[in-house]
């Protein structure tokens, strides 16, 4: 990287959906794509920190963002797993009502898997349920075929060393620290440097809104990360899970309760919970940020949501420190787990975009401004979305940059 390159286009954020919207970007040829990410590695944190599940499109409104680019994003990247062999496995999972008051809302995550295109949806009778797994506990289920599992490392990888087949950049270490114009130009400052661009994408995930105001940007969002913490279900009980099983989700949060996912590199994990964190980067209990929860209180929308949901707040938070009450809620699906059949694992930091209103915003959000793009909120299943959000966005850039029209909007 040189201090006189103008490169035509700057990614900040080398996750998923930053890594994949830069290699949609190179791989059309008529750009010069540098990509920059704070952590010495890529996809250091939602992305390297997810259960590794490849979603089938069950869950989100018809016609929604998530919807339409899960479902194009999901048969895509199979097929780039297939080409450029990445292990993963297309397992199917188990959605599992567990009382009567979860039937309505089964029969619409049918309707809507039925309406997002989902062949093979299959509704099962209680006695039905054993068939796909042996050991779960239900009233009612249904299988979904097309959910699998991968690791989106693996993945972030592939796409990085497109990019880099193709002649763009990716320099790690980078974290921006501003931004000034001069001209048509902008200047990037960076911890290493300054980079020159014309255009400017910001995928910071954790951080987009953040580096969004840094850039001029007056949104009315608030990045909210909630941290989802793990257990490990022990070897000598891995049979008690075939693949994923699934509660029917509360449809008033966009997170989906606690579950069971077999991993593609081995194992078995339960979980996630959703507690608030108190550091945008906070993975650990003990983790504080006096600036972000400060910067969370400033937030009108921050206190309309607490003051909406403080029950389920204090919920998640008595069971991520009360591991009876975490093993409560996976016995509701599995009644033979017990507390000696569970380990601490790992926790990922989810960045869930909140509104002033005091919404949690559910669907992708991605804002336009002069010769910038920054993607507000990009939650799950956005990793599965990831290759049709790149090119999506790849689309948004050039109509931007030449006026021409979309040639991948779906």
């Amino acid at each position: 990287m040189s201090s006189s390159t103008i490169y035509d286009i700057a990614v900040i954020g080398g996750g998923i959906v930053g890594t994949a919207s830069a290699m949609a970007l190179q791989k059309k040829g008529n750009y010069s794509v540098i990509l920059l990410e704070t952590e010495n590695e890529l996809a250091m944190h939602q992305t390297g920190n997810n259960s590794g599940v490849i979603h089938s499109g069950l869950y989100y409104k018809p016609g929604s963002l998530k919807a339409l680019n899960c479902i194009e994003g999901r048969r895509l990247l199979y097929d780039f797993c297939l080409e450029h062999n990445i292990k993963h496995e297309q397992c199917g999972k188990l959605v599992v009502a567990v009382t009567q008051k979860d039937i309505p809302a089964l029969e619409e995550l049918e309707r809507r898997g039925s309406a997002n295109g989902l062949d093979g949806l299959k509704r099962l009778k209680k006695d039905e349920l054993k068939e796909y797994e042996p050991h779960v506990s239900g009233i009612a289920g249904l299988y979904v075929p097309q959910t699998g599992i991968v690791d989106y490392k693996k993945v972030t990888e592939a796409y990085a060393k497109i990019i880099l087949e193709y002649g763009g950049e990716i320099n790690t270490g980078h974290r921006f620290i501003s931004l000034k114009r001069e001209g048509e130009i902008f200047i990037l400052n960076t911890s290493l440097g300054d980079v020159k661009c014309r255009f400017l994408l910001n995928c910071g995930g954790l951080y987009s809104d953040v580096i969004a105001r840094m850039c001029g940007v007056r949104s009315n969002l608030k990045i909210i990360p909630f941290r989802g913490e793990y257990y490990k279900v022990k070897k000598e009980k891995h049979h008690l899970v075939k693949n994923l099983i699934y509660p029917v989700p509360d449809p008033k949060f966009p997170f989906l309760g606690v579950h069971f996912t077999r991993m593609i590199k081995g194992g078995v994990e339960a979980g996630p919970n959703a507690v608030l964190a108190f550091k945008r980067e906070g993975y650990h209990k003990s983790d504080f940020s006096l600036k972000d929860v400060a910067g969370y209180a400033a937030f009108p929308g921050f206190w309309k949501m607490a003051s909406k949901h403080y029950g389920m707040g204090f919920h998640e938070f008595y069971r991520s420190y009360n591991k009876s009450a975490f093993v409560k809620a996976l016995q509701k699906l599995v009644p033979e787990i017990q507390s000696d059949d569970i380990e601490t694992g790992g926790a990922g930091v989810r960045a869930q975009a909140l509104d002033i209103s005091g919404k949690l915003i559910d669907d992708f959000r991605i804002e336009e401004s002069d010769r910038m793009i920054h993607v507000l909120n990009a939650p799950s299943p956005a990793a599965t979305a990831s290759i049709s959000i790149g090119r999506t966005i790849a689309g948004m850039v050039e109509k931007n940059l030449t006026g021409k029209n979309n040639p991948f909007r779906l």
